[in-house]
């Protein structure tokens, strides 16, 4: 089930952010290089801009988008590591496709998941510099994907 998040969903975002941020091996030194980027800030699920995946009643992935006038970014697509390939990050994807009223749904891809954001439909659209280096631009068209 995908839903919006409440602020009682607060701690388990929090924790799958940072547990399923240091699962990935190429990132975890420079994350714990720099600990504040670990920290998830309260304000996207008080506005709103989170949905989280339950299974069996715990949260165990969530999405958060930023609206602009023409389209959303994905700030975050995180599942916990126990629960990873098995269809929640699609499933996130999936949702926030059926509810967008914008034209496409962008994300700064970690080049370490470009094989997922491909595989869901998002095509590449250039390069930006983040604060760790030049990461993928990507692109989904919410007219042109797959139903959910």
């Amino acid at each position: 089930m995908i839903r919006r998040a409440e602020r009682d969903d607060l701690d388990a975002v929090r924790e799958i952010f940072r547990s399923a941020s240091l699962a990935n091996e190429g990132d975890r030194e420079a994350l714990l290089a720099h600990p504040e980027t670990l920290e998830f800030p309260e304000d996207a699920v008080v506005d709103g801009r989170v949905r989280v995946a339950v299974d069996d009643g715990a949260v165990v992935g969530f999405a958060s988008i930023t609206p602009s006038a023409d389209a959303w970014e994905l700030d975050d697509l995180f599942v916990a590591p126990a629960h990873m390939r098995r269809g929640f990050a699609t499933a996130l994807v999936r949702h926030l496709l059926a509810e967008a009223d914008i034209s496409a749904i962008e994300v700064t891809a970690n080049p370490h998941a470009m094989a997922f954001y491909r595989s869901v439909g998002f095509v590449d659209d250039g390069v930006t510099q983040t604060r760790f280096g030049p990461a993928p631009r990507m692109r989904l068209s919410v007219a042109g994907a797959a139903a959910p």
